[in-house]
Protein backbone atom coordinates (compact mmCIF):
# COMPACT_ATOMS: atom_id res chain seq x y z
CA UNK A 1 0.00 0.00 0.00
CA UNK A 2 1.69 3.48 -0.85
CA UNK A 3 1.98 5.82 1.81
CA UNK A 4 -0.59 8.46 0.69
CA UNK A 5 -2.94 5.62 1.01
CA UNK A 6 -2.16 4.92 4.20
CA UNK A 7 -2.19 8.24 5.37
CA UNK A 8 -5.65 8.85 4.17
CA UNK A 9 -6.47 5.30 5.88
CA UNK A 10 -5.09 6.89 9.54
CA UNK A 11 -6.91 9.93 8.98
CA UNK A 12 -9.87 8.10 8.62
CA UNK A 13 -10.07 5.78 11.40
CA UNK A 14 -8.48 9.25 13.66
CA UNK A 15 -12.04 11.07 12.41
CA UNK A 16 -14.08 8.22 13.13
CA UNK A 17 -12.71 8.30 16.72
CA UNK A 18 -13.38 11.63 17.49
CA UNK A 19 -9.96 12.26 18.57
CA UNK A 20 -8.60 15.57 19.97
CA UNK A 21 -5.72 16.51 21.20
CA UNK A 22 -6.81 19.90 23.67
CA UNK A 23 -9.58 21.49 25.11
CA UNK A 24 -8.76 24.32 23.24
CA UNK A 25 -10.45 24.46 19.61
CA UNK A 26 -6.99 24.10 17.27
CA UNK A 27 -6.79 27.84 16.05
CA UNK A 28 -3.91 29.28 14.02
CA UNK A 29 -2.19 31.94 15.36
CA UNK A 30 -2.62 34.67 12.36
CA UNK A 31 -6.80 33.17 12.31
CA UNK A 32 -7.80 37.43 12.52
CA UNK A 33 -5.87 38.99 10.61
CA UNK A 34 -8.13 39.19 8.30
CA UNK A 35 -11.48 40.73 8.16
CA UNK A 36 -14.87 38.68 8.16
CA UNK A 37 -15.58 39.97 4.72
CA UNK A 38 -12.04 38.45 3.45
CA UNK A 39 -13.02 35.44 5.08
CA UNK A 40 -16.08 35.18 3.33
CA UNK A 41 -15.05 36.30 -0.02
CA UNK A 42 -12.33 33.64 0.23
CA UNK A 43 -14.59 30.89 1.05
CA UNK A 44 -16.55 31.42 -1.26
CA UNK A 45 -14.21 31.20 -3.86
CA UNK A 46 -13.07 27.66 -2.72
CA UNK A 47 -16.58 26.64 -2.05
CA UNK A 48 -17.74 27.63 -6.21
CA UNK A 49 -13.83 25.50 -6.81
CA UNK A 50 -15.86 22.38 -4.51
CA UNK A 51 -18.87 22.92 -6.39
CA UNK A 52 -17.43 22.97 -10.32
CA UNK A 53 -15.14 19.98 -8.78
CA UNK A 54 -18.24 17.99 -8.78
CA UNK A 55 -19.35 18.77 -11.97
CA UNK A 56 -22.58 21.69 -11.01
CA UNK A 57 -23.14 24.20 -13.50
CA UNK A 58 -23.09 27.44 -11.26
CA UNK A 59 -24.25 29.57 -14.32
CA UNK A 60 -27.81 28.00 -13.07
CA UNK A 61 -29.89 30.44 -11.61
CA UNK A 62 -30.50 27.82 -8.19
CA UNK A 63 -26.77 27.12 -7.79
CA UNK A 64 -25.05 30.74 -8.57
CA UNK A 65 -25.43 32.58 -5.42
CA UNK A 66 -24.79 29.20 -3.12
CA UNK A 67 -20.96 29.81 -3.28
CA UNK A 68 -22.05 33.10 -1.28
CA UNK A 69 -24.45 31.86 0.79
CA UNK A 70 -22.30 28.98 2.11
CA UNK A 71 -19.34 31.34 2.96
CA UNK A 72 -21.61 34.14 5.01
CA UNK A 73 -23.05 31.37 6.98
CA UNK A 74 -19.81 29.90 7.87
CA UNK A 75 -18.27 33.25 8.71
CA UNK A 76 -21.37 35.01 10.70
CA UNK A 77 -23.65 31.96 11.80
CA UNK A 78 -22.87 28.38 12.12
CA UNK A 79 -18.69 28.55 12.46
CA UNK A 80 -19.50 31.87 14.47
CA UNK A 81 -18.26 30.67 18.03
CA UNK A 82 -13.94 30.82 16.38
CA UNK A 83 -14.37 34.41 17.05
CA UNK A 84 -13.64 35.53 20.64
CA UNK A 85 -15.22 38.79 19.68
CA UNK A 86 -18.53 36.48 19.85
CA UNK A 87 -17.99 35.37 23.57
CA UNK A 88 -20.91 36.29 25.73
CA UNK A 89 -20.47 38.12 28.75
CA UNK A 90 -21.13 36.29 32.02
CA UNK A 91 -21.85 38.46 34.58
CA UNK A 92 -21.97 36.96 37.78
CA UNK A 93 -23.81 38.42 40.94
CA UNK A 94 -23.97 38.13 44.24
CA UNK A 95 -25.98 35.61 45.41
CA UNK A 96 -27.95 37.89 47.59
CA UNK A 97 -30.96 35.32 48.49
CA UNK A 98 -28.77 33.07 49.70
CA UNK A 99 -29.94 30.03 47.45
CA UNK A 100 -27.30 27.19 48.26
CA UNK A 101 -28.88 24.04 46.27
CA UNK A 102 -28.19 23.09 43.19
CA UNK A 103 -29.76 25.20 40.17
CA UNK A 104 -30.02 23.26 37.10
CA UNK A 105 -30.47 24.49 33.71
CA UNK A 106 -31.66 21.72 31.07
CA UNK A 107 -32.93 21.49 27.49
CA UNK A 108 -30.40 23.37 26.49
CA UNK A 109 -30.91 22.91 22.07
CA UNK A 110 -27.18 23.41 20.46
CA UNK A 111 -25.99 22.68 16.69
CA UNK A 112 -22.65 22.39 16.18
CA UNK A 113 -20.61 20.45 13.43
CA UNK A 114 -18.18 17.94 13.46
CA UNK A 115 -14.30 18.66 13.33
CA UNK A 116 -13.95 15.55 11.31
CA UNK A 117 -16.43 15.63 8.81
CA UNK A 118 -17.97 19.19 9.16
CA UNK A 119 -21.26 17.41 9.43
CA UNK A 120 -24.07 18.28 12.12
CA UNK A 121 -24.41 17.93 15.38
CA UNK A 122 -27.82 18.45 17.47
CA UNK A 123 -28.26 17.89 20.45
CA UNK A 124 -29.31 19.30 24.27
CA UNK A 125 -27.00 20.49 27.02
CA UNK A 126 -28.06 20.11 30.55
CA UNK A 127 -25.97 22.64 33.11
CA UNK A 128 -26.07 22.73 37.02
CA UNK A 129 -24.00 24.58 39.68
CA UNK A 130 -24.03 25.39 43.06
CA UNK A 131 -23.25 28.83 44.51
CA UNK A 132 -20.79 29.67 46.45
CA UNK A 133 -21.36 33.23 46.50
CA UNK A 134 -22.07 34.24 42.62
CA UNK A 135 -25.07 33.57 40.62
CA UNK A 136 -25.42 33.99 36.92
CA UNK A 137 -28.48 34.91 34.16
CA UNK A 138 -29.91 32.07 33.15
CA UNK A 139 -29.66 33.12 29.77
CA UNK A 140 -25.99 33.30 29.86
CA UNK A 141 -26.04 29.54 30.22
CA UNK A 142 -27.82 28.86 27.39
CA UNK A 143 -25.43 31.32 24.95
CA UNK A 144 -22.22 29.84 26.58
CA UNK A 145 -23.66 26.09 24.78
CA UNK A 146 -24.68 28.46 22.02
CA UNK A 147 -21.03 29.85 21.66
CA UNK A 148 -18.79 26.95 22.32
CA UNK A 149 -21.44 24.70 19.84
CA UNK A 150 -20.99 27.19 16.80
CA UNK A 151 -17.47 25.88 15.95
CA UNK A 152 -16.21 22.62 14.29
CA UNK A 153 -16.28 20.87 17.94
CA UNK A 154 -15.60 17.43 18.76
CA UNK A 155 -18.18 16.63 22.02
CA UNK A 156 -16.07 15.89 24.41
CA UNK A 157 -14.34 19.22 23.76
CA UNK A 158 -17.34 21.26 23.90
CA UNK A 159 -18.60 19.60 27.21
CA UNK A 160 -15.08 20.67 28.91
CA UNK A 161 -15.02 23.92 27.71
CA UNK A 162 -18.60 24.90 28.69
CA UNK A 163 -18.09 23.08 32.32
CA UNK A 164 -14.47 24.98 32.83
CA UNK A 165 -15.63 28.35 31.71
CA UNK A 166 -18.94 28.28 34.23
CA UNK A 167 -16.43 27.55 37.04
CA UNK A 168 -14.16 30.01 36.15
CA UNK A 169 -16.84 32.85 35.99
CA UNK A 170 -18.57 31.32 39.04
CA UNK A 171 -15.57 30.81 40.99
CA UNK A 172 -16.45 27.61 41.70
CA UNK A 173 -15.37 23.61 40.80
CA UNK A 174 -19.52 22.81 41.38
CA UNK A 175 -20.18 22.45 38.17
CA UNK A 176 -21.58 20.06 36.13
CA UNK A 177 -22.47 19.61 32.39
CA UNK A 178 -24.30 16.72 30.42
CA UNK A 179 -24.35 16.77 26.44
CA UNK A 180 -26.15 14.40 24.35
CA UNK A 181 -26.62 14.65 20.86
CA UNK A 182 -26.78 12.88 17.13
CA UNK A 183 -23.75 13.24 14.92
CA UNK A 184 -24.77 13.03 11.64
CA UNK A 185 -21.85 11.70 10.18
CA UNK A 186 -23.12 8.76 12.33
CA UNK A 187 -26.31 8.11 11.22
CA UNK A 188 -25.87 9.77 7.55
CA UNK A 189 -22.69 8.11 7.01
CA UNK A 190 -20.38 5.86 7.75
CA UNK A 191 -21.93 2.99 9.68
CA UNK A 192 -25.31 5.29 8.87
CA UNK A 193 -26.93 4.04 12.56
CA UNK A 194 -30.48 6.61 12.83
CA UNK A 195 -30.85 5.58 16.32
CA UNK A 196 -27.19 6.39 18.32
CA UNK A 197 -26.72 9.52 20.14
CA UNK A 198 -23.58 10.85 21.89
CA UNK A 199 -23.61 11.39 26.01
CA UNK A 200 -20.78 13.13 27.57
CA UNK A 201 -20.20 14.49 31.10
CA UNK A 202 -18.08 16.42 32.81
CA UNK A 203 -18.27 17.65 36.70
CA UNK A 204 -16.50 18.81 39.82
CA UNK A 205 -16.42 19.92 43.17
CA UNK A 206 -19.65 19.22 45.30
CA UNK A 207 -20.66 17.16 42.32
CA UNK A 208 -18.21 14.36 42.90
CA UNK A 209 -20.63 13.35 45.49
CA UNK A 210 -22.70 10.45 43.93
CA UNK A 211 -25.60 10.92 45.68
CA UNK A 212 -25.37 14.67 44.24
CA UNK A 213 -24.98 13.68 40.87
CA UNK A 214 -27.39 11.20 40.70
CA UNK A 215 -29.80 13.90 41.83
CA UNK A 216 -28.79 15.87 38.83
CA UNK A 217 -29.74 13.25 36.54
CA UNK A 218 -32.56 12.85 37.81
CA UNK A 219 -33.71 16.06 37.18
CA UNK A 220 -32.33 16.46 34.04
CA UNK A 221 -34.28 12.77 33.04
Amino acid sequence: MDKNKEAQLLFEEQGDQHLMSNIETPMLPQAFNISDEEKIATIQEYFAGIMETLGLDLKDDSLKGTPYRVAKMYVKEIFSGLNPDNMPSLSVFDNRYQYGKMLVEKNITFHSACEHHFLPIVGKAHVGYISSGKVIGLSKINRLVEYFGQRPQVQERMTLQVCRTLQEALQTESVIVVVEAEHLCISSRGIKDPTSSTVTLEYGGEFNDKALRESFLQLIQ
